[in-house]
């Protein structure tokens, strides 16, 4: 459920391409659904539910790191404000809100909703995300966009949906870190991660299907470099995943003595 502020885009955290005003004018309301943007879309939907019903089930936050889902809250209404000025599509509406409303309740659920908030480990989740993603992502969003677009007719919610864009990319970081310090993985956090992961390897063989198939798909490598950077950070977690999986034990990541 992703639009640059020139084109309505995607169903889920990313966006692929953007249109000109030209090609604005000529392209359909709304995008049409393709299977591996349904499928990314549902991937990501579910990787949200495993991550509540871990936290109701389990009552405990061991391995969950908030920052990160601080970084995705960022992410989320930076990107979706256009939800108060343009209308595309209810699925569209719907899926923003699912994703602002459900991370902000799961950060308020690991920081104040007993017994849960009991069992968040601050000392394990100790990435500077203000400082060494948030910072650095907005420095390079604006060096993008007004290089892009020079100085002239300056579009505010353009200039936040790159800095979406660029967070989103290392938003997971804090997350790897914290379940590296762990170590061992409960088995709904790991399914979590996982499908969080297989969310954005589906949106990328999503963008190669449109760029065949749709009218009026124009590139855009910004998206194209965050989405590949985004899913290598996955990598070395879906190795280790599915090893354990194929193996029937306990998931471990190795330290680094052990890798």
């Amino acid at each position: 459920v992703h639009q640059s502020r020139q084109q309505q885009t995607e169903g889920s955290r990313s966006s692929s391409a953007r249109y000109s005003t030209k090609q604005k004018q000529q392209a359909p309301a709304t995008m049409s659904m393709n299977p591996f943007r349904l499928a990314g879309d549902m991937s990501h939907v579910f990787s949200i539910i495993v991550l509540l019903l871990r936290l109701r089930v389990a009552k405990n936050a061991q391995g969950i790191s908030v920052r990160t889902h601080e970084l995705f809250l960022v992410v989320f209404v930076t990107r979706y404000l256009d939800l108060f000025t343009t209308f595309y599509s209810l699925y569209n509406s719907v899926m923003k809100v699912l994703y602002i409303g459900s991370t902000a309740s799961i950060i308020y659920t690991i920081r104040y909703q007993e017994p849960i908030c009991s069992t968040y480990d601050k000392a394990q989740d100790t990435f500077l995300h203000w400082k060494f993603a948030v910072a650095p992502c907005f420095v390079v969003a604006a060096l993008t966009y007004f290089f892009g677009n020079g100085f002239s007719d300056f579009d505010l919610l353009e200039l936040l949906w790159t800095f979406s864009i660029y967070l989103e990319a290392i938003a997971i970081l804090p997350q790897l870190i914290t379940l590296q310090r762990y170590r061992e993985v409960e088995n709904l956090t790991g399914n979590y991660i996982f499908f969080m992961g297989a969310y954005r390897a589906l949106y990328i063989v999503n963008w190669i299907y449109r760029s065949y198939n749709e009218p009026f798909y124009k590139h855009h490598y910004v998206v194209y470099f965050c989405g590949v950077l985004q899913t290598l950070l996955y990598a070395d977690f879906f190795y280790y995943y599915l090893k354990s999986k194929a193996k029937g034990g306990k998931f471990s990541l190795p330290t680094a003595h052990t890798a």
